[in-house]
């Protein structure tokens, strides 16, 4: 299977490793890709585990969870990665009602004890 964030690798050789816990991402970049891979796949548990613990309680894992699971998740297109920590992106998806969607966002993340973290993201367009 082809992984959902758009690599070009097999999801075995991508962010696999990361969902299963055997690694940990290395870059911001590679924690946004396995973030959008767990919308897709879904797994709301990845999702609150990679959240910075302080910014987990304006988080909610079942909502995490139904939000990927409502929605088929169709590419992730990485804009641009201004700095270590930011990755601008969208994701796009196809809605409950069928209808095509693009989730636009400038996150930011934090490294903490040799792991990235997704602290906040700003949504544009």
């Amino acid at each position: 299977m082809n992984c959902p964030c758009c690599s070009g690798k097999s999801y075995e050789e991508c962010c696999k490793p990361y969902h299963t816990g055997e690694k940990h991402a290395p870059t911001a970049e590679a924690l946004m890709r396995s973030r959008f891979s767990a919308f897709a796949i879904p797994n709301g548990e990845y999702l609150m585990e990679t959240t910075l613990p302080g910014k987990r309680k304006l988080h909610n894992k079942k909502d995490l969870q139904e939000w990927g699971e409502i929605n088929q998740w169709v590419k992730l297109e990485i804009i641009q990665t201004p700095a270590l920590n930011h990755v601008e992106f969208k994701a796009h998806y196809i809605d409950e009602d069928g209808d095509p969607q693009i989730h636009h966002e400038f996150s930011v993340f934090q490294k903490m004890h040799d792991r990235w973290y997704y602290v906040s993201g700003e949504f544009l367009d």
